[in-house]
């Protein structure tokens, strides 16, 4: 008997509903429950095919704990090891690098010195910054919020120059980003699960935490959900995130992505409302037994994103994106169905523009 098992804190709907919509559907050997542990042994099994993880970024002895199944053959969701050495910041990067629209941002040092640290640990940083850069690169209205922070804690609207010194002052010993603000048109709440399926929601972010997923806006158009969906899927396969929400702000048709490291995304059912939740229960109960079919004991059966293997390969970033451009025709590339967005897609432009006897021939 397989078992699925699902970590978490303080929800209460989602876990429930979870392990019962698995045990409903019935599959052959494989079950689900909440995990128990009652000891941590070094390199031993902890008994789960897969663990879902809702929890370990609050707790780090569950970290510890999911890295240590993880190499005894569990799949865990999300892979514990990425997921401790991402962070927003470099969610940005990877974003630029791969062509999916992003606010201009930057990363700020901690206000206050780090514990067991001093001015001599900083040798290298410059004193002052290039203040005049950064502003002139990010401009006002500004964002600032932590580099690797979530659940919209520690974020600060930021309106002109003494209001950044004055929140600065607060911020103690986050490392913050100071992030454009984008002004908005529409704006979504994604889930992604398993990189494939996709789930997008109009939400309201301004709105009381409880309202934001009633906006009271008209449907977005089709090729701005398409444009979204696509961006969705590109970013989740390249940070190989198996349970992610991504969010989008619409600026004059473009999508930005805002946010799209939150591997431990909010599902309650008082938030995201009932058909939201009737959703994410049944897609993520239908790859949790996915996976649990696919794990094998004593191997790898955890999930690598396109950054990381590109990265093992030594090969360039985009290669992936070149190999599937070469066989797409005229329809997928510019329809974005081959998984390509707005910058993909000038680049192709380009390339018929340079040679207009081939781009004929198509």
């Amino acid at each position: 008997m397989k078992k699925i098992g699902i970590l978490f804190g303080q929800e209460t709907s989602f876990p429930q509903a979870f392990v019962e919509r698995i045990n409903q559907k019935a599959e052959k050997n494989i079950m689900a429950e909440f995990v128990r542990i009652d000891k941590v042994m070094q390199a031993e099994p902890l008994d789960y095919a897969v663990i879902v993880d809702r929890i370990s970024q609050d707790v780090p002895f569950y970290r510890a704990t999911l890295k240590n199944a993880a190499i005894c053959g569990t799949a865990v969701i999300n892979n514990p090891f990425w997921w401790s050495a991402d962070e927003k910041f470099f969610n940005n990067a990877l974003a630029v690098k791969i062509g999916v629209p992003v606010p201009k941002t930057v990363i700020l040092p901690s206000k206050d010195l780090p514990n067991d640290t001093t001015s001599q640990s900083f040798r290298n940083l410059a004193y002052p910054l290039d203040w005049e850069g950064i502003f002139k690169y990010v401009g006002f209205p500004a964002y600032m919020k932590p580099f690797d922070g979530g659940g919209w804690k520690e974020v600060y609207r930021i309106d002109n120059l003494d209001d950044l010194w004055d929140k600065y002052n607060q911020t103690k010993q986050y490392v913050m980003m100071l992030q454009e603000e984008i002004i908005f048109d529409d704006y979504f709440r994604c889930y992604c699960i398993g990189g494939k399926h996709v789930r997008i929601m109009q939400y309201e972010p301004r709105n009381p935490h409880h309202l934001r997923y009633e906006h009271g806006k008209a449907p977005a158009e089709k090729k701005i959900l398409d444009l979204v969906k696509n961006y969705v899927i590109k970013l989740n396969q390249y940070l190989g995130y198996d349970f992610n929400t991504v969010e989008f702000a619409i600026r004059n048709g473009v999508p930005y992505a805002i946010d799209f490291c939150n591997p431990a995304p909010d599902a309650e059912v008082t938030s995201v409302g009932q058909e939201n939740f009737d959703w994410v229960v049944d897609v993520a109960a239908d790859y949790a037994i996915e996976r649990a079919k696919k794990q094998k004991d004593d191997h790898d059966n955890l999930t690598w994103g396109e950054y990381v293997k590109t990265s093992a390969a030594k090969t360039p970033l985009l290669e992936h994106e070149k190999k599937v451009e070469k066989k797409a025709d005229k329809k997928d590339a510019e329809t974005g169905t081959i998984g390509y967005g707005i910058a993909d897609d000038e680049i192709i432009k380009k390339k018929r523009a340079a040679s207009p006897k081939k781009a004929a021939k198509k």
